[in-house]
């Protein structure tokens, strides 16, 4: 790294980018692998544990109320700036959120548990969708890779706080007997640690947008509108009986499919009922809708589908793994603080690290290569873990194979993150970036919320094998790609 590289790193934006990537990475660990640490000690059974995955659902689908935030402005606190007040608003929602589920108990009621959970997950993703259109609107696509590995690098930093700090927290009040009390502390601590995020955003800079403005009486009733269709889709989908009435996993999976699809359905009629009445305009949801999804198709044409099913798949390998992680050490025989410090701490300094060389590596050698490199590494580190899972309980083993395997995830994040931020356009940042990672995350956490189930029928060291064969498809998605580019 010669100085220019390291200068490109260490300038005002690239530092704020990392106070934004904490704020982003401090929710994720505790909807997700805090959580199951929690979850597991109030004796929640295993595929029970694995559903709270879903959670992750609120990213998926934040391209619905991603043209609120793209477009409309808020008031009172708007003249902050479009994004910033956005940001500021997702920052206190989440503390919010954070405290709320503080005071739930899993062990006596889930269901409080699981709405506070839904509730921080969908507060992370709105901010994910300012952070994102911020970082791309804030410098020239040539400069996005120093952006982009000092976000990681804020974003790992985060999930080290929320991993392994989490977990030495809860040690230190006393996790081995359980006790609400422990983790009402340490998610209220978190919270507290949220306010770095409204420091950032306090003190960053309003990016140059070109987003066009809307006005206040459009914005309120596309905001009634869009709930309205949420309300919809969650309503229908928990009224839908079971169309499969087999117990299998193959057959639970595509049930839930087919009533997503069902609900999705009725959302959309829903939408188009309500421009049929002229309570919002074709036109509003054609500029917030339509319009991103024929931009980007116009400009890579029959290429534009091979890279929808590559975003939907890149990350299926480390998602679908990640969510049984930490089930997988504790019912190896790994103490909480081994896990914190191994693999929450150590591990994720080694993401970062990852984090830097993919960045750097996508600038030097080109993005499509840097793709490929971390597909093939991420894959084969899930190989390790199905090693871990036959070798008997020890500690180099683990930190051997959490090194390697965040090293490899800190890498592939970083070169899929330039990607898809080269291949939005400047006119719809955010509603593009949104519905990209939406695509990203939907087939993995679909079939994450289902890994406790298979661990339960094939076992760990073949469910870790499972998960590398599921890359394979991504390695030759990218040379397709490659191919008719």
């Amino acid at each position: 790294m010669n100085f220019l590289n390291i200068k490109s790193l260490i300038n005002k934006k690239s530092l704020g980018m990392a106070l934004f990537g904490f704020s982003a990475g401090l929710p994720l660990l505790l909807i997700f692998s805090t959580l199951s640490v929690w979850l597991v000690k109030a004796g929640v059974e295993r595929s029970t544990i694995t559903l709270f995955s879903w959670a992750g659902f609120a990213y998926s689908f934040k391209f619905l109320w991603t043209p609120i935030v793209d477009h409309y402005h808020l008031p009172l606190i708007s003249n902050i700036g479009h994004r910033k007040s956005w940001l500021l608003l997702s920052q206190i929602l989440i503390i919010i959120a954070i405290f709320v589920t503080s005071y739930s108990d899993p062990s006596k009621n889930l269901f409080y548990t699981a709405v506070g959970i839904v509730f921080i997950a969908f507060a992370s993703a709105t901010q994910d969708i300012v952070i994102d259109a911020f970082r791309i609107e804030s410098e020239s696509i040539e400069k996005q890779g120093a952006l982009s590995s000092m976000y990681l690098a804020g974003y790992r930093i985060a999930m080290i706080v929320s991993g392994a700090g989490s977990l030495w927290l809860a040690t230190y009040f006393g996790v081995e007997v359980y006790s609400q009390d422990t983790w009402k502390k340490v998610y209220q601590i978190m919270g507290c640690l949220m306010l770095i995020g409204v420091f950032a955003t306090l003190f960053s800079k309003e990016p140059i947008s070109q987003q066009k403005k809307k006005s206040v009486s459009n914005s309120i009733k596309f905001l009634i509108s869009l709930i309205i269709s949420i309300a919809i889709f969650f309503t229908v989908y928990l009224l839908l009986p079971k169309i499969f009435f087999h117990q299998s996993i193959f057959l639970s999976f595509m049930d839930s499919i087919v009533r997503i699809l069902i609900s999705f359905s009725g959302s959309l009629f829903a939408l188009t009922l309500l421009s049929k009445t002229k309570f919002i305009s074709i036109k509003e949801v054609k500029i917030s809708y339509i319009e991103p999804i024929q931009d980007f198709l116009s400009r890579y044409k029959k290429v534009a589908i091979l890279i929808l099913v590559l975003i939907g798949l890149y990350r299926i390998a480390d998602v679908v793994m990640g969510v049984m992680a930490n089930i997988f050490y504790l019912e190896k025989g790994y103490q909480i603080g081994q896990i914190a410090t191994y693999s929450k701490f150590f591990g994720l300094f080694a993401t970062i690290i990852g984090g830097f060389l993919g960045g750097l590596y996508s600038m030097h050698g080109g993005v499509i290569k840097s793709l490929l490199v971390g597909a093939v590494i991420a894959a084969f580190s899930n190989l390790l873990f199905a090693w871990l899972a036959v070798s008997d309980t020890n500690i180099t083993f683990l930190i051997l194979v959490i090194t390697a395997d965040n090293i490899a995830s800190g890498f592939a994040g970083a070169a899929f993150v330039v990607y898809l931020s080269s291949l939005t356009s400047v006119k719809f940042t955010a509603t593009q970036y949104a519905l990209f990672t939406s695509i990203m995350l939907f087939v993995p956490k679909l079939i994450a919320g289902y890994a406790g189930s298979i661990v339960d029928l094939i076992g760990y060291s073949h469910f870790f094998i499972f998960t590398a064969v599921l890359g394979i498809p991504v390695l030759i998605l990218i040379f397709g790609i490659r191919k008719n580019l």
